[in-house]
């Protein structure tokens, strides 16, 4: 039964849609950003290649020459001393293995909670996104439903006909009568019959 339950929590928690539109109303709101640094970029672009232009190639590669020598050196300089540093000792490599999967346990918990946080800010963002979605639909039908309804006619002093509809009537109100009508019994009269009679 606890199966069951679980079961029918997931599939009735609207948790999962407000992520999603959430997430969406984040990339809509990241997508407007782009015209902006479309323009940014179209304005920037001829300085740059101006610059470009305007670079000695002879420069360019003494400095991408000095650039390489240092990045070598530097990574020779860390490799040795990683090698350098590791410790022959069995107990302390064992002992910095433990600590190393310990810390790995604690900060995968911690990103754990942080993913679950934000994932609880973008479903509460989705829900007032889907709440604003909401609202501006039902503004939108009762603005059409104003348009579309016509205002009711003014009903007269007099009593009506039964028989007769008014102009202004509604298909509902049309509906209830015809409907009012036809449930009224007809009358039936039986005819008596005589049974033949045995001679």
């Amino acid at each position: 039964m606890a199966i069951a339950d679980d079961l029918r929590k997931t599939l009735t928690d609207p948790t999962p849609l407000y992520f999603a539109a959430g997430t969406a109303d984040i990339a809509v709101e990241q997508a407007r950003k782009v015209p902006a640094l479309l323009e940014q970029l179209r304005a920037e672009a001829p300085g740059r290649f101006d610059a470009v232009r305007n670079s000695d190639p002879k420069e360019v590669q003494d400095r991408v020459t000095v650039q390489a020598r240092e990045a070598q050196a530097n990574v020779q300089a860390k490799v040795s001393e990683v090698f350098g540093s590791f410790d022959t000792d069995l107990r302390k490599l064992t002992e910095t293995a433990q600590d190393l999967a310990l810390r790995s346990v604690g900060v995968a918990a911690e990103y754990a909670v942080k993913a679950r946080e934000t994932y609880e800010k973008v479903a509460e963002r989705g829900e007032q996104t889907v709440r604003a979605w909401r609202g501006e639909a039902a503004d939108e039908i009762t603005e059409i439903a104003v348009a579309v309804e016509p205002e009711p006619a003014p009903k007269a002093a007099g009593p009506k006909p039964a028989g007769v509809k008014p102009a202004g009537a509604k298909p509902a109100e049309a509906a209830k009568s015809a409907a009012a009508k036809k449930s009224t019994p007809r009358k039936t009269t039986a005819k008596k019959t005589t049974p033949p009679s045995a001679k």
